[in-house]
């Protein structure tokens, strides 16, 4: 999906959400476009997704001593 955005100097371009989100962590952006709730997102005032806030919780995308670990049963 590619997503329109303006950056800190006015300037619009359409970039890919790999792209987005490194120009959202650099600050290079002002807003974007979210098309699923047709409107702009001012990074200053409205929540994004996965920038910033710290996770005080357990560690839940590692795989827990003594898990089991899926494999794949194809063989090349």
């Amino acid at each position: 999906m590619i997503l329109h955005v303006q950056y800190q100097d006015d300037h619009y371009d359409y970039v890919g959400p790999g792209i987005l989100e490194k120009l959202l962590k650099d600050e290079y952006v002002r807003r974007f476009y979210r098309p699923s709730e047709k409107r702009w997102v001012d990074i200053v005032h409205d929540p994004i997704r996965g920038i910033g806030g710290d996770y005080g919780g357990p560690e839940r995308r590692k795989n827990p001593p003594g898990a089991r670990v899926r494999t794949s049963s194809i063989t090349v």
